[in-house]
């Protein structure tokens, strides 16, 4: 299964959550996920695709 949100390296060399489903950075809230270092992005990344898979999982 795709997961919905990526880390990605941004040019100015921080990173970012990409959401798939909107093509855009991710966001929780009012924030948007950028200016992140490696680390950070891929595990807030894995805790939104955690978080979403347990939303898809209630609506069945």
């Amino acid at each position: 299964m795709t997961q919905r949100y990526e880390p990605f390296q941004e040019p100015t060399g921080t990173w970012a959550v990409n959401d798939a489903w909107t093509g855009r950075p991710a966001e929780m809230g009012s924030r948007t996920i950028v200016g992140m270092n490696q680390h950070d992005a891929e595990e807030l990344a894995d805790l939104l695709n955690g978080l979403n898979a347990q939303r898809q999982e209630a609506k069945s």
